[in-house]
């Protein structure tokens, strides 16, 4: 059985902050890299933030000194926290567990909206 359970989305002011989490299972959250995807409605599916089996991080640009993305292997979870959100966040995040060259597993999705 391989669980993946995230949790933290909401809403949220413009300037504001929320805290995203994802589980995994032991069996196999230290064999992937992680990541954190996006998808706002009629746009494609957006690579917002990995985390490496190592701890070493990529951000893309619209995200970048906003976002922070970790990983904390004793409790194999990965973390995405989002200060100073603006509108155009929103979105449905999605966490990932990564090979090499393709997405492993994917979580269910947990909704982020800003809006004032």
């Amino acid at each position: 059985q391989v669980q993946i359970v995230e949790s933290g989305g909401g809403l949220v002011q413009p300037g504001g902050s929320l805290r995203l989490s994802c589980a995994a299972s032991r069996s196999i959250f230290n064999l992937y890299n992680m990541a954190w995807y996006r998808q706002a409605p009629g746009k494609q599916r957006e690579l917002v933030a990995t985390a490496t089996r190592g701890g070493d991080t990529n951000y893309v640009d619209s995200v970048r000194g906003r976002f922070t993305i970790w990983r904390d292997n004793a409790k194999t979870t990965v973390y995405l926290q989002m200060n100073s959100l603006k509108p155009e966040d929103t979105a449905v995040y999605y966490c990932a567990l990564l090979t090499t060259t393709n997405v492993a597993y994917w979580g269910q999705g947990t909704q982020v909206t800003v809006s004032s």
